[in-house]
């Protein structure tokens, strides 16, 4: 509760896209700049206004030495405005900082003075080493409010990379540990001792003490962050074990050394002798990436790697887990403290939110993995959510959790979308599985990647991993199974509807041949019946295409079990092959043979005594689901009357047989029914020659 409501008095807004303070790559305008030269050459007769005006504002401040009424101070009111100005517009110079800083910490003024001076602190080129070291040891006087020194770290977290030198900062590592147990400044603490561990710096009483403060307060984010840091320096010190988050890295993304990369690689190493590292501001291109591979040093403001895809393409590569644990604590704060619909003062910032949200989407679609600090925010987050605020955005995100987590986070992520799903509009609905199915999606492909990228033996040595893979995809299949036959239910097997679901089932039926994925589920009753019986020829032609595939996976798989071509760790149960020859005996009856109400034994089937069938009053009720009278295809068979027939004015259906069927099934075939051709070109075959005869040459 405490920090929540501190975030209330330090709150600024969410900035990725264009603020210098998280993305690096704003800097990269004309390659390598001088920023501060180029301001002072560029300097026009209103710069030089506003330069004197922030001299005598920076003098004002020099001179202040009792607590001033913002409220009576004209001279106050327009000095802090100028400096808000000018920092915000074109940055500050470095020789400000020093006395700014000071006057902000140093308890002159009222924390709403200080607050504003902080927040204007933005540097135009760099922030002297000095300047904060000085404004640190304020820190030890007490002479700020608590207020004003979580800002302050904030402020530090966020100009960490302009700050022109931080030798000094290092050694000041000890002073800013001992805020560790500060339960309002300790989350932005650990942040700042994240940015400057060392691996001399871990020391077992620090290890101890962030046990036992872990111990008291539990499973903090931050303190997780800082031991899992901790660990990957010192892994002797930690006997515990941390729930850590490790990236699937991919084995096939190696960056090819040409000859000429090569010598340049050797001519940079010479260069940067002196360096150790390339400044990520000066990375423009591609090759530039692979020739000082080598010596890239990231950015502390991790945010600014999510919207600069070389770096990505770097991280990608890096094996350095703290690189990842940086980017996840940093993501995991930042998600938590500006979900706007988690903390109340936030919800004037969702368009920002929203454009948070699409950058760490498309850098997860960039990397091809999810971000576990966006699960975490996930679980938190969506049993608050409404469904409405950021909708596309979060979806997006869920399509990108890992496997991996799904057992663990099903309660927390199923259950609220059900609740939401249920009860929310048509076009949720269709969001909903359309999220699904790209999540269904990566799952699969992440399986065909690490096919690719493991040997048979490592392959062999994974039958666990394999079988908690076929376990969490049929749990995710099911799940979609049964909230798409409630859904149906409740929206009247709208055709809009049915699209999204069989889009679904489109991915799931081919994934024994297509993902070398050995599972195959039918979809349950709640969906094939509607798509069976429904008024719209996309969706007919739709299941046709879906059964077609299934039979071509099944065959598949059955031909390889007695072959034996393949060692089969899997085999299909022998309720798919069941419940797909009730269904197919379903289709063929409805659309070919006419006996759809006689043969059809399914326990939600369309089975039907002829007694009832006959009180209907409907003639010839047998054909009324075969491919000339179904409501699908009614509209069909009229045009192609007015083709065969156009003398007949009278649509008598009974005209199509014989040789005038075949031309039927050409004529429906030429309207693009691919997925009818298909079902029909597989499937009628299996009939009986006799049925097949009866049902060209019935009277229909």
């Amino acid at each position: 509760m405490q920090r929540r409501q501190s975030s209330k008095h330090s709150k600024q807004p969410l900035r990725v896209h264009d603020s210098n303070q998280t993305d690096l790559s704003a800097w990269r305008k004309e390659g390598s700049i001088n920023t501060e030269k180029t301001v002072q050459n560029q300097q026009s007769p209103s710069d030089d206004s506003k330069h004197n005006s922030l001299e005598q504002a920076v003098k004002f401040f020099e001179k202040v030495q009792d607590r001033v009424s913002l409220k009576k101070s004209e001279g106050l009111q327009k000095h802090l405005s100028t400096v808000e100005s000018i920092g915000l517009e074109r940055g500050l110079p470095p020789e400000v900082f020093d006395t700014l800083l000071t006057v902000a910490l140093s308890g002159k003024l009222a924390d709403t003075v200080n607050t504003r001076l902080l927040k204007s602190l933005v540097p135009a080129s760099v922030i002297p080493e000095s300047s904060v070291v000085s404004s640190v040891s304020w820190l030890c006087v007490s002479k700020c409010t608590s207020n004003v020194q979580l800002l302050f770290l904030r402020w530090l977290i966020t100009m960490f990379d302009f700050i022109d030198c931080k030798e000094q900062l290092h050694a000041l590592y000890g002073f800013f540990f001992s805020f560790i147990h500060d339960e309002k400044l300790c989350p932005y603490v650990c942040h700042l001792l994240y940015l400057l561990t060392k691996k001399e710096n871990v020391k077992p009483f620090r290890v101890r003490r962030l046990l036992d403060l872990q111990a008291k307060t539990g499973m903090q984010p931050h303190l997780q962050a800082l031991l899992s840091l901790y660990k990957v320096f010192r892994p002797e010190l930690m006997s515990i074990t941390l729930p850590g988050k490790m990236k699937k890295w991919n084995a096939q993304l190696i960056i090819p050394a040409s000859s000429a990369n090569a010598q340049n690689l050797v001519g940079n190493s010479e260069k940067n002798s002196a360096n150790d590292f390339f400044p990520v501001e000066q990375l423009q291109a591609f090759t530039q990436l692979v020739e000082n591979i080598h010596c890239l040093e990231f950015p502390s403001q991790m945010g600014s790697v999510l919207t600069n895809p070389l770096l990505l393409h770097y991280m990608n590569c890096n094996k350095d887990e703290s690189i990842y644990l940086r980017l996840y604590y940093w993501m995991g704060q930042t998600l938590q403290e500006e979900c706007t619909w988690c903390v109340v003062e936030n919800s004037q910032y969702e368009e920002e939110f929203k454009d948070f949200l699409e950058i760490i989407y498309k850098a997860e679609c960039f990397l091809q993995e999810g971000f576990s600090s966006c699960e975490e925010f996930l679980c938190r987050s969506l049993p608050l959510w409404d469904g409405s605020c950021c909708r596309s955005q979060i979806l997006r995100l869920v399509s990108w959790i890992p496997l991996s987590s799904f057992s663990e986070m099903k309660s927390h992520i199923c259950d609220p979308l059900a609740q939401l799903f249920f009860t929310s509009s048509l076009y949720f609905k269709c969001s909903v599985l359309e999220c699904l199915k790209e999540l269904l999606q990566n799952w699969l492909n992440w399986h065909v990647v690490r096919l690719d990228s493991e040997s048979d033996y490592q392959f062999r040595s994974l039958n666990t991993t394999l079988s908690g893979l076929v376990d969490g995809i049929a749990e995710l299949i099911h799940f979609v199974g049964w909230i798409s036959t409630v859904a149906l239910r409740l929206e009247n097997n709208c055709t809009f509807l049915l699209y999204f679901v069989l889009d679904f089932y489109e991915v799931v039926c081919d994934m024994y041949l297509k993902y070398n994925l050995p599972l195959l589920i039918m979809p349950p009753a709640g969906v094939f019946y509607p798509a069976l019986l429904s008024m719209d020829s996309v969706s007919l032609n739709q299941l046709c295409y879906i059964m077609y595939r299934y039979r071509t996976n099944l065959v598949a798989a059955k031909e390889n079990e007695l072959t034996k071509k393949k060692k089969q760790q899997f085999k299909f149960s022998s309720q798919t092959y069941q419940e797909y020859n009730q269904y197919i005996i379903a289709m063929v009856g409805c659309l070919w043979t006419s006996n759809v109400f006689q043969k059809d034994n399914h326990p939600q089937g369309v089975r039907l005594d002829d007694e009832l069938l006959k009180k209907t009053g409907v003639q010839e009720f047998k054909n009324s689901f075969n491919i000339v009278y179904h409501p699908a295809m009614m509209g069909y068979a009229i045009h192609f009357l007015q083709q065969a027939c156009p003398d007949d004015p009278t649509f008598n259906f009974s005209l199509i047989k014989g040789k005038k069927w075949n031309w039927y099934l050409d004529y429906l075939y030429a309207q693009g029914l691919e997925g009818l051709k298909l079902f029909v070109e597989s499937s009628i075959n299996r009939v009986s020659q006799a049925s097949q005869n009866k049902a060209r040459n019935v009277e229909v």
